[in-house]
């Protein structure tokens, strides 16, 4: 790795600091998805493995579903549940997509190789319910998760991962050894093995499907080199990649195209067209 010197990993990790309100962001968020679920047809809690976080909700379109998106929540793998995040259901239901958003279980409770592993689960659990093809997205820590479902070791099934049509990494962390220089290490626990292990841009991709690393043109810096940097490593490697920088979106709105069928991160997501 580069001469750390002079590189402050914990600032280059902040996003709430950089962003006005941006404490008020997660109870928005929170209001949002509750005001959501009281009006959506899906079924809530569905188990994918024996732990209490082990469950997904799934929430289904008028009609039968087209395929099955996946969003996979962020918060550093220590914080947030499924429950923040409903809303972001919307946009691909609008487009006849059934969606999935599963809970994983936090760090320091679980490891990330852990939690890459429920998430592959999850998937598995959510595709038994929906047939046809599958969209996945996350964000952030999410990003990271989703991403690694198209890695050399991602722990899916073959049948599955053929499934797999696209996956949409929004501001996706996908070189994790920096992190060995933060603060919240203390509490990831991760080691120079696990950061290299579970950072997607150094695996080789093994999937045909389509990544978009997607990305605020608002964001900090290193959100930005991370997207651009899987892009480029898997593109290289003939990977089919695409990097969408989104103007005036900063790490914590980058999110809400979800919520309408009509805005460029839905459609990418689902391959609208037109």
């Amino acid at each position: 790795m580069a001469d750390l010197d002079g590189i402050d990993w914990d600032e280059a990790f902040k996003n709430g600091d950089y962003i006005p309100d941006g404490e008020t962001f997660p109870d928005l968020w929170a209001q949002q998805a509750e005001r959501f679920r009281v009006s959506a047809k899906g079924r809530l809690g569905l188990p994918y493995g024996a732990l209490p976080e082990e469950r997904f909700d799934l929430f289904l379109p008028e009609g039968p579903p087209k395929g099955l998106a996946l969003f996979v929540h962020g918060g550093y793998w220590l914080a947030f549940d499924r429950s923040f995040w409903s809303h972001l259901a919307a946009g691909p239901l609008g487009h006849g997509w059934a969606v999935a958003m599963p809970g994983y279980t936090l760090a320091p409770k679980a490891r990330i190789r852990s939690i890459t592993r429920q998430i592959g689960r999850a998937i598995a659990a959510a595709a038994d319910h929906v047939a046809g093809p599958i969209c996945l997205t996350g964000h952030s820590a999410g990003g990271h998760l989703v991403s690694r479902m198209l890695c050399d070791d991602a722990p899916l099934s073959a049948p599955l991962r053929s499934r797999i049509e696209r996956v949409v990494s929004l501001s996706g962390l996908h070189d994790l050894r920096p992190l060995l220089h933060t603060e919240m290490n203390q509490t990831l626990r991760l080691d120079v093995e696990e950061a290299r292990a579970e950072s997607s841009a150094l695996h080789p991709p093994a999937s045909q499907a389509e990544i978009i690393a997607w990305v605020g043109g608002g964001e900090r810096p290193e959100f930005l080199r991370q997207s651009a940097l899987l892009v480029e490593n898997w593109g290289r490697q003939g990977a089919n990649t695409r990097l969408v920088v989104e103007a005036e979106r900063h790490h914590f709105d980058v999110i809400a195209g979800l919520t309408d069928p009509d805005a460029p991160l839905t459609r990418a997501l689902v391959g609208a067209r037109g």
